[in-house]
């Protein structure tokens, strides 16, 4: 398998993509270059590596761990089954494993990153200041440091959906007079129809992702889809699908078409009342797309309770999803500066009542 490292013209050095500029970038000599620029060099700048496929790669254990060379200095780099980027340890440079990307797992699209690291952490320490019970550790210079912007593989379910509701629907009025009280029910029979053009509906595509937290951090902004360019992973970690459209079609189907179904439902917001008596829905024209989907990402695992917890972040929007630590000590504080002095407030009072 061909491992790849993207290389400034200028000087040789890792060329990154850059959120915030929407660039790519040479940290050596501060170059930077659009996507149309780096097409144009494209062949300039890849340098590959032949390694032995995952089949026959070396294994580490029996925790599938698989053996590459990195392009720039040959040093090991060892990654698991479906990390399709990452970085070099020894030398830093950002590595791309294109074999992992190709044939039936070759991305459709990418939705680069908008949010950078230092922007990630930004949001991050605002986010975690209004906790007031986290571990200190869980938000150290050592533990932010441990920020990591990660593709991960997402499935989007695209279709058309034709659907009709007839529906028992009732018109109540009611009204005084004098002193008698009227009240006037209206029966109707209503239906409507419709299609629905549904776009992106996602799910998690690796197995061994916190299901939680990488569909917590959606939805993302897919009007800025781009059609997939390996370019883009340099930089950041990367990793592949192995879950397939089979896992989802069924439950996938069946929210389209329920959404269809409420839909019309509600265009029915005319009547007091409204009880669905027949649907029907088909589907039309469905299909699948894979795309990389961008995530900063932040691990962490209490010493005391040997528990690891999620932080993740939306690279796009900056939408946070993560289960959070609980410093205990701190609540032992809060108890006896708080809670204890109003009981002895409370049980001196009651002393001389």
């Amino acid at each position: 398998m061909a491992t790849v490292s993207y290389k400034c013209p200028n000087c040789g050095g890792g060329l990154k993509f850059d959120p915030s500029s929407q660039k790519f970038t040479c940290e050596y000599c501060m170059s930077a270059f659009t996507e149309e620029q780096a097409k144009q060099f494209d062949m300039q700048t890849v340098e590959t590596t032949e390694t032995p496929v995952p089949d026959t790669a070396e294994r580490e254990g029996d925790a599938g761990a698989v053996v590459y060379h990195c392009p720039s200095c040959g040093a090991e780099i060892v990654t698991d089954e479906t990390t399709a980027a990452s970085f070099c340890y020894y030398c830093h440079n950002p590595v791309v494993l294109s074999g992992r990307l190709s044939g039936e797992y070759l991305p459709d699209y990418v939705l680069p990153f908008a949010v950078d690291k230092k922007k990630a952490e930004e949001i991050f320490l605002n986010w975690i200041g209004k906790k007031h019970f986290v571990p200190r550790a869980f938000f150290s210079r050592e533990q932010i440091e441990k920020f990591s912007g990660v593709y991960f593989p997402y499935l989007m379910y695209s279709c058309q959906v034709d659907g009709s509701v007839t529906a028992e629907a009732e018109k109540l009025r009611q009204w005084t007079a004098g002193n008698t009280r009227y009240t006037e029910h209206k029966s109707f029979q209503v239906e409507r129809q419709g299609s629905l053009d549904v776009r992106h509906v996602t799910r998690n595509a690796l197995k061994k992702a916190n299901h939680e937290l990488v569909e917590g951090v959606l939805p993302f902004e897919m009007e800025m889809l781009t059609p997939f360019r390996m370019e883009y992973l340099s930089g950041f970690q990367a990793e592949k699908r192995d879950m397939e459209s089979q896992s989802f079609e069924s439950e996938v189907r069946e929210e389209v078409c329920s959404y269809t179904v409420q839909s019309l439902t509600a265009s029915m917001n005319d009547y007091s009342s409204v009880k669905v008596r027949e649907q029907n829905t088909r589907i039309r024209d469905p299909k699948w797309k894979y795309a990389l989907l961008p995530v900063w990402a932040l691990t962490y695992r209490d010493k005391k309770d040997g528990k690891v917890y999620y932080f993740a972040m939306n690279g796009q929007t900056g939408k946070i999803c993560g289960r959070l630590p609980v410093d205990k000590g701190k609540l032992a504080v809060l108890f006896l500066s708080v809670f204890l002095p109003v009981f002895a407030i409370a049980a001196i009072g009651g002393w001389f009542l």
